[in-house]
């Protein structure tokens, strides 16, 4: 995160605390609530401070229900606001574009949920434009952040596995099914920006890469194999216009090969089953959702004589955010701890969180790898 040396930064060095404005925090359901919220009361260093929504009465009924006193009907109002030093942009993908200009355009620190704009070429502009206004800049590919990869990363690089030979994932996207909820319907029109490919591939993507090293070659391939999905509520058929199986080839620095299968919908298995295999041992991610950066991620390894895998725990020192459950909060728990770093980025000069320029170089990967 580029930041340490702006006033955000002095003024977490001073420890002062930073004022949090969400833009996208409804009064129930939304992401925002789920994750943001219990993540920035669990982290000291910040205060949420201010919301908008989609008009000034629903951001009133927000404000009432999470606790802000400060509520606009704008995120522009919100954005000029003095006393929010920190605009996080939790709304659909969209309208990433249009929110991210609006703070940076006021001059403040942003953080915008993952993907930072509908598309490479959105993300490179946005990045251009935080980097020329010097403004401190985040993109929510937090799953890096999860105490259990953290664990992972070390656990590989102290040579637990001995060589890295190969890595495997298996996940599933469960909003891209036979079933759909209207509030995500929208994820079934690719043209939004919000895929099987763009959401619980890239991030889980994004968490292997933080283990394993940026990819040296990769190659992804779509297919969409549902044509239509059942939404729950009206009982009607919708248009799927969407990939909902995207499998890729991968080679990680060291000729580490791997492969990513993601599918969408749910399964009767494990959500996510990531193997790490090497020379000396293995070691095994799963979790019941196939989004890394949200689900309660398990450890599980085995090396040396050992014949089956055993639970690994974490260490205490990852355990950054003992505020947050990882099970019962999972939505919160990794954003917490991306928080967490955010703080010591700006406190430090430390470089953990990624920014839009990571994010740029994330969906330009992406898009190079369809060919």
């Amino acid at each position: 995160m580029i930041g340490a040396n702006s006033p955000l930064g002095e003024s977490a060095r001073a420890g002062r605390p930073i004022g949090v404005g969400i833009i996208g925090l409804g009064a129930e359901g939304s992401w925002a609530g789920r994750a943001h919220v219990p993540a920035l009361r669990a982290v000291p260093g910040f205060e949420l401070r201010a919301l908008s929504a989609s008009s000034a009465e629903s951001a009133a009924r927000s404000g009432e229900v999470h606790g802000v006193s400060r509520t606009f009907g704008s995120a522009a109002e919100l954005a000029r606001c003095d006393e929010v030093d920190l605009v996080v942009v939790a709304v659909k993908v969209p309208h990433h574009r249009e929110l991210v200009t609006a703070a940076v355009e006021a001059g403040k620190a942003v953080l915008c949920e993952w993907t930072l704009g509908n598309g490479a070429a959105e993300s490179a502009e946005l990045e251009a434009m935080a980097r020329a206004a010097a403004v401190p800049n985040a993109i929510g590919l937090q799953a890096r952040s999860s105490p259990v990869v953290a664990h992972v990363r070390r656990l590989v690089a102290d040579g637990y596995v001995g060589e890295v030979l190969s890595t495997t994932v298996v996940g599933t996207g469960s909003s891209w099914g036979a079933e759909t909820d209207p509030r995500n319907s929208y994820n079934l029109d690719e043209a939004n920006g919000v895929t099987v490919l763009t959401i619980p591939f890239a991030h889980t993507l994004d968490g292997v890469a933080y283990v394993l090293g940026e990819p040296e070659y990769l190659r992804i391939e779509q297919a969409r194999r549902r044509r239509t999905a059942l939404d729950t509520v009206s009982g009607k058929t919708v248009p799927f216009d969407s990939a909902d199986q995207v499998v890729a080839s991968v080679r990680f620095p060291g000729g580490v090969v791997g492969s990513m299968h993601y599918r969408g919908g749910t399964t009767r298995g494990e959500g996510l089953h990531w193997e790490i295999n090497g020379t000396e041992g293995d070691l095994v991610v799963t979790a019941p959702s196939g989004h890394m950066q949200l689900a309660p991620l398990r450890l599980f390894g085995g090396r040396g004589t050992q014949r089956v895998l055993a639970p690994l725990d974490t260490p205490p020192d990852l355990l950054r955010v003992p505020g947050i459950d990882r099970v019962e909060q999972s939505p919160a728990y990794a954003v917490a701890h991306a928080y967490q770093r955010m703080l010591d980025d700006l406190r430090t000069g430390s470089d953990t969180v990624p920014d839009f320029a990571h994010a740029t170089h994330r969906h330009q990967g992406l898009e190079a790898a369809l060919g």
